[in-house]
């Protein structure tokens, strides 16, 4: 096992090579992990780079401990787009698509959505959600932090993803020839939206929640990614 996954912990810093801890962060290794001098934590900068440091004497500071490593961004790259349902789930949601190693995460604003944020109330949620991925990124140990975008229709997402699919139920099984997944609202897909004529995937044979739908799509999609799960006979190379 590597020094980065036998590490304490794991921070997101502007320059891992030269850690500076913010409050929140020192707040956390002290307070929360309370842990002690010498222990490793991995500093990284959500783009690729990581560095092992320890954990000084004063606990307020990280002192590199090997050279400065780069990870390549996982290919192909992962794309689950889903409506935000009510309540703490969003929060949810993103906080277990980012564990599950989904690159970019983006929030739809369906024709049937239920859960529409103001302008004035969207930068405090995209805050808050960030926060949440950001967490997330650190206790599952990702050299990249995911992208997160704010809510768009169906068909903006469609038009900058060539091999993007919808999740129904009637669909054809995931394959790496969608690598992309919008899951609709609690509602459906709207009529406008099953008018784009965009693929049909098909996440399991029962009817799933939107949020459960979601993590579905993550989970079978890194899979196919990381070749833990064998794609139908069709898609075999």
């Amino acid at each position: 096992m590597s020094a980065g996954r036998r590490s304490a912990a794991q921070v997101f810093v502007e320059d891992p090579a030269a850690p500076e801890l913010s409050a929140d962060d020192a707040h956390h290794l002290l307070r929360v992990l309370r842990l002690a001098p010498g222990e490793l934590v991995v500093a990284a900068d959500g783009r690729g780079t990581t560095v092992v440091c320890t954990f000084t004497e004063d606990g307020r500071l990280l002192e590199p401990a090997a050279p400065a490593t780069h990870v390549s961004r996982p290919h192909p790259p992962v794309t689950v787009g889903f409506a935000p349902v009510k309540g703490d789930r969003p929060e949810w949601v993103v906080q277990k698509l980012t564990e599950l190693g989904v690159d970019r995460i983006v929030l739809l604003s369906a024709e049937r959505s239920v859960v529409r944020w103001s302008e004035g109330r969207l930068g405090h949620a995209m805050a808050r959600l960030g926060r949440v991925s950001r967490e997330a990124a650190a206790q599952s140990r990702r050299a990249w932090l995911p992208e997160l975008e704010a809510p768009m229709p169906l068909g903006a997402l469609a038009a900058g993803i060539e091999d993007l699919a919808v999740a129904e139920i009637d669909g054809e099984p995931p394959s790496t020839g969608h690598m992309a997944i919008a899951v609709g609202p609690e509602g459906g897909w709207g009529d406008a939206e099953r008018s784009l004529g965009l693929p049909r995937v098909r996440l399991g044979d029962a009817v799933l929640r939107a949020e459960t739908a979601a993590l579905a799509a993550a989970t079978l999609l890194t899979g196919l990614r990381a070749g833990l799960v064998e794609p139908a006979p069709r898609d075999r190379r």
